[in-house]
């Protein structure tokens, strides 16, 4: 159970008379028989013993003030944290201080969750104070002591309980809940970096979809945009959710290791409401909710700090996923305007829609998967698809007299011409019918 160079931490540690064992989640993880990513390692040492016990070693002073240095190990990294007493946590994330202790048992009583408040020693053998090992095995998310004390100290640990819960599908304690319910307001205090990293994790859980339902304050709470979705009816016959409901089973329709398009589903519907109009038979109907989200979307990617790339790829995503398909002109179209590379994860994100109507509407995924594959064999051959590939540019078009903003506008018209097969990709035959846009 432990690797042969946390052995090797671990005995040096013992050997140079100090109390060492693995801690958090890397025990957690080893108990669930998940796989371990990082090992987590807390003695009695000093940072200051540490550098010295491993002298021949690199020793990188990641957190001096709180305890913590980073040894490298062959390349790979091992935090070791001096077992600690936290002070207050003003700023709602770090201690102000620390008090360094020779007990284990106190530095547990400062963690999250009972599950991640367990140590384990050279031997493997478990210290758990606080009944981490019980809660996991009755599935149980439960805060060490008082979680409004817990959740006041960092208020992150508010994201990361129903995350925890997202991953693995335990039920949240009552008083942890109501505490986490509570609360919540006090995420306004907490980066958007940390809370879109957290936020990352939870959307991609095995457990998502019930969680987020389970929770809709704290989803938003993160992104308030979304409060009007909630509870707000379709009056479709496409439909059998509201529209935050559905938005939640089409973001848990999708593979667990698809980030980008699950971000993407979270608000392929966020406009909804802003856009929602009922016609004289009672049906609901959201124009343009595609466009209006996009420009929404934008604004809450930002603000969590999403890369630019990543945020134009999810809001093109957002702008057409409600773009009808009728024929394969049209996919060819659409695959054209969005950008061919982009039209696979765009059909995913229409048969995920889909998943998350009424069964009927699901007969329509057999077309977005040929389509699909129609254009991934069009870029195969490397058909005209964009401007990039049109046979005439805008060089062409100005030495026939197309000038200025028209040149543009021509190339696009010549481009579906040739996309949609009307017109061959060929030079001549191209530039001639451009001259008709002279008269």
């Amino acid at each position: 159970m432990i690797d042969e160079k946390c052995r090797f931490i671990l005995q040096k540690l013992g050997d140079a008379g100090h109390s060492a064992y693995l801690v958090g989640g890397c025990v957690r993880d080893s108990l669930m028989e998940r796989p371990v990513h990082d090992h987590d390692i807390a003695s009695s040492a000093l940072p200051q013993q540490v550098t010295e016990i491993f002298s021949s070693e690199t020793v990188i002073p990641t957190g001096i003030k709180h305890g913590t240095v980073t040894l490298l190990l062959e390349g790979t990294p091992y935090e070791i944290t001096t077992f600690r007493i936290d002070g207050d946590y003003s700023d709602s994330r770090r201690p102000d201080s620390v008090e360094f202790t020779r007990n284990i048992r106190d530095d547990l009583a400062r963690r999250d969750f009972t599950m991640n408040a367990m140590a384990m020693d050279i031997n493997g053998n478990i210290f758990d104070p606080f009944g981490g090992k019980e809660d996991i095995s009755n599935g149980i998310i439960r805060c060490v002591g008082d979680p409004v004390k817990r959740f006041t100290e960092d208020a992150l640990r508010i994201l990361r309980g129903i995350r925890f819960a997202s991953q693995t599908g335990f039920t949240i304690e009552k008083n942890t809940s109501d505490a986490i319910l509570s609360l919540k307001e006090r995420l306004s205090n907490v980066s958007y970096e940390r809370i879109r990293d957290e936020l990352d994790k939870l959307i991609c859980g095995r457990f998502s979809t019930e969680v987020m339902l389970r929770y809709p304050e704290l989803i938003c709470q993160i992104i308030p945009e979304l409060s009007e979705s909630i509870g707000f009816e379709q009056h479709s016959r496409y439909h059998k959710y509201n529209v935050y409901e559905h938005t939640i089973r089409a973001v848990g329709a999708l593979p667990e290791d698809e980030l980008l398009l699950r971000r993407t589903m979270l608000l392929h519907d966020v406009a909804k409401p802003a856009c929602f109009t009922m016609d004289e038979n009672g049906t609901g109907h959201f124009k343009h909710h595609g466009e209006v989200g996009a420009e929404m979307a934008e604004k809450i990617y930002k603000r969590l700090r999403y890369d630019n790339k990543s945020v134009e790829k999810m809001c093109r995503l957002i702008y057409f996923h409600s773009r009808n398909l009728h024929n394969d002109t049209e996919a060819k179209l659409l695959a054209s305007e969005i950008g061919p590379e982009l039209f696979a994860e765009l059909m995913e994100c229409k048969k995920a829609d889909n998943m998350a109507k009424n069964e009927f509407v699901t007969a329509e995924n057999a077309d977005f998967d040929r389509y699909s594959k129609m254009i991934s064999e069009l870029i195969k051959e490397n058909a005209c698809l964009t401007l990039r590939q049109l046979d005439v540019n805008g060089r062409d078009l100005n030495n026939i007299g197309i000038k200025g903003r028209n040149t543009g506008n021509v190339l696009n018209e010549l481009l579906k011409l040739a996309v949609s097969g009307e017109l061959p990709n060929q030079h001549n035959i191209l530039l001639e019918h451009a001259k008709e846009f002279l008269t």
